[in-house]
């Protein structure tokens, strides 16, 4: 589990089905995010924050937060 916060872009997020992939800033990677792990509302290409939790398949994002310009 990663304590630390890390910044990302949404690849995609679909409402209806409840969950989406952001890809990591740092590392490129695409990172699962669920519609329970959301703090705001998220959109493609919206630029956010979040920590990651290691899932069953691989990590997981959690306290996804958009990030103001």
């Amino acid at each position: 589990m990663s304590n630390s916060k890390q910044e990302g872009t949404v690849k995609f997020f679909n409402s209806s089905k409840g969950f989406g992939f952001i890809t990591d800033n740092d590392s490129k990677k695409d990172i699962f995010v669920h519609i329970s792990g959301l703090v705001d509302d998220i959109r493609d290409g919206d630029h956010v924050m979040f920590e990651t939790v290691n899932g069953k398949k691989g990590l997981n994002a959690i306290n996804v937060a958009l990030i103001q310009d």
